[in-house]
């Protein structure tokens, strides 16, 4: 069930997500305060991330990296495109 939440990264009122995408506090935080047209940019963000870097998610810094990333891209100043990155 979704429900209408001042979103954090888009500074308007915007459906929430239906569920906390993450286990914990900061999925907590993500549902309160995040929209799904948000969270669905941070998906298109995570997946140019991974594969620009080329980060292998078996490895835990390659998921920590994608968890600072997150939280920047989310709730601070945004998260940085890799250098030399070019939209397709």
């Amino acid at each position: 069930m979704t429900h209408e939440i001042f979103c954090e990264k888009l500074q308007k009122q915007a459906q929430g997500l239906a569920f906390a995408p993450l286990p914990g506090e900061l999925g907590q935080r993500i549902y309160q305060h995040i929209s799904q047209e948000a969270w669905q940019l941070w998906l298109q963000q995570q997946t140019m991330l991974i594969n620009e870097y080329r980060l292998n998610m078996t490895e835990a810094s390659a998921r920590t990296f994608l968890m600072t990333e997150m939280e920047k891209f989310l709730f601070g100043l945004g998260s940085e495109t890799p250098p030399g990155y070019q939209a397709p």
